[in-house]
């Protein structure tokens, strides 16, 4: 099993939740599988500054960033085949809502670079599974969008606490032709027929541990799903 992990940037406010991509990577290891770091060579939206929130007047690039997380092993997603590849995971962290698309800025309106959009298509079209975790259940809302797959998914639960507006995220994703489901850092939602697991993790207030074994969860709902 050969798994592609879709990386964004390095830091959740401009790129990849790194906990929840390094949790990934340990999970998928763990399950006896093998995985590949992909990113796309784009810049970034912006450079945050993780200690006090602000705008940095940097340019990086999301490619380079994302292989802090990789070790330098990550591959431009402009040269990948989604048949080389059992399944994708989907860390989240705000680069999937503003260097993948825009939904950080314009919500459910904004664009999707379009070789991302191609890949999530072609993993649902063969059939293998998407690990979407955090806010990447946007980026397969906005990949799905007008393709006629109505995929069931989840960023989190208006039950418990979350620092985010899950209601109304849920209700951007439901515009688009998506099925929004409530879930806690505690559970999945799975859609059985497109093969697509949704973990809440960061998008509710969370302990390391509970993020850590949403993402176990997944993860291992996902190689079920390969079998």
């Amino acid at each position: 099993m050969n798994i592609a992990v879709l990386l964004h940037g390095s830091g959740v406010y401009d790129g990849t939740e790194i906990q929840e991509a390094v949790f990934s990577l340990l999970a998928i290891a763990e399950a006896g599988a093998s995985y590949q770091c992909i990113a796309p060579n784009v810049n970034q939206h912006h450079v945050i500054n993780h200690l006090d929130g602000s705008e940095m007047e940097e340019i990086r690039n999301v490619l380079i960033e994302s292989a802090r997380i990789a070790r330098g092993d990550v591959l431009d997603l402009a040269g990948i085949s989604v048949d080389d590849y059992d399944a994708l995971v989907m860390p989240g962290g705000f680069g999937t809502a503003k260097n993948i698309s825009k939904w950080a800025f314009e919500g459910p309106d904004g664009p999707i670079l379009p070789e991302v959009q191609d890949l999530i298509r072609e993993f649902v079209k063969q059939g293998k599974p998407i690990a979407a975790l955090c806010m990447s259940p946007t980026t397969v809302a906005k990949a799905l969008q007008g393709s006629g797959f109505a995929a069931k998914l989840s960023v989190g639960s208006t039950v418990e606490a979350s620092p985010y507006d899950i209601a109304a995220i849920s209700t951007g994703m439901e515009s688009i032709g998506m099925q929004a489901e409530s879930k806690t850092v505690a559970e999945l939602s799975i859609d059985q027929e497109l093969k697509i697991i949704c973990a809440p993790c960061y998008m509710m207030e969370a302990s390391i541990l509970e993020v850590q074994a949403n993402i176990k969860q997944a993860v291992n709902a996902m190689v079920s799903l390969m079998r």
